[in-house]
């Protein structure tokens, strides 16, 4: 957490805050504050935290609270000591600090999650809403963010910044799904084949995982079939789907993205 949180400052202070660009959420109305009242950036981020904090207490725990409310002190303390550290130094590039800003920001903040914690309580707001107004947590964060993002347009009289801050947010977030499921992520693979005791036993062999047989009736036919169910690392897709085919060409496949597995036969090199 600590590490992650200090990370984040120094994207913040290094590349974003210097050239206009906020990240979403807390963060962001965070560094449009600090623009227009010159109020520290610190206690900003700290103070419009807090009653997301004690939101977040009803419904997921002491312990989330706890990490959340360290992890969200030391990015405060981080983004007030960091530009100390840098001396004022930071890219003066607003299309590289948008990237590598992007990049780093991601990075911080994937660690801080993989901790159980958070650095913003946009998302402990989005679980609440989510529950009274019907729509994903996702979609919530989502209309938050593009109320932001128009704002900072306005904040800052420069619609650049407004789209160096989508582009910076959209880079951070594909880095943090990264950081947090690996570059090892799994797939489920679904396999619908006349031939999967072969295709079963292939698979067991070759991968040294274990395969599910799954119920089914074709839609068609009526004829009762077994689908073979299985999890994988999504480097040996390609190979599990040659040797899928070597057995039956025409067996049907399918493949889902696995956020996390626990429990069950899986090697341990697949880091799950």
């Amino acid at each position: 957490m600590t590490l992650g949180a200090m990370i984040a400052a120094f994207a913040l202070e290094a590349f974003l805050i210097p050239n206009k660009i906020i990240d979403g959420g807390i963060l962001g109305i965070a560094i449009m504050t600090n623009y227009k009242t010159n109020f520290a950036l610190g206690w900003c981020i700290f103070l419009l935290n807090l009653p997301f904090i004690f939101l977040a207490l009803q419904k997921m725990g002491k312990l989330f609270v706890a990490f959340t409310f360290y992890a969200v002190s030391v990015l405060s303390i981080g983004v007030s000591l960091m530009p100390v550290w840098l001396n004022h130094k930071h890219v003066s590039d607003p299309f590289l600090a948008c990237i590598f800003g992007g990049l780093i920001l991601g990075a911080g903040v994937g660690l801080v999650l993989r901790s159980n914690s958070s650095l913003d309580g946009t998302e402990i707001l989005s679980i609440r809403l989510s529950k009274r107004w019907g729509f994903s947590v996702g979609e919530i964060i989502m209309f938050f963010n593009l109320f932001i993002f128009t704002a900072a347009g306005f904040v800052y009289n420069n619609w650049q910044s407004s789209m160096y801050s989508m582009i910076a947010y959209f880079i951070a977030y594909r880095v943090i799904d990264i950081v947090i499921e690996g570059l090892n992520e799994s797939k489920s693979v679904r396999i619908v084949t006349d031939k999967h005791d072969d295709i079963g036993q292939a698979i067991m062999k070759n991968f040294d995982i274990s395969v599910t047989y799954l119920k089914a009736r074709g839609g068609y036919s009526g004829a009762e079939k077994k689908i073979i169910f299985c999890v994988i690392n999504r480097l040996e897709i390609a190979k599990l789907k040659q040797l899928v085919k070597s057995v039956d060409e025409t067996a049907f496949i399918t493949i889902e993205n696995v956020h996390e597995v626990d429990g069950g036969r899986v090697k341990k090199h697949h880091h799950l």
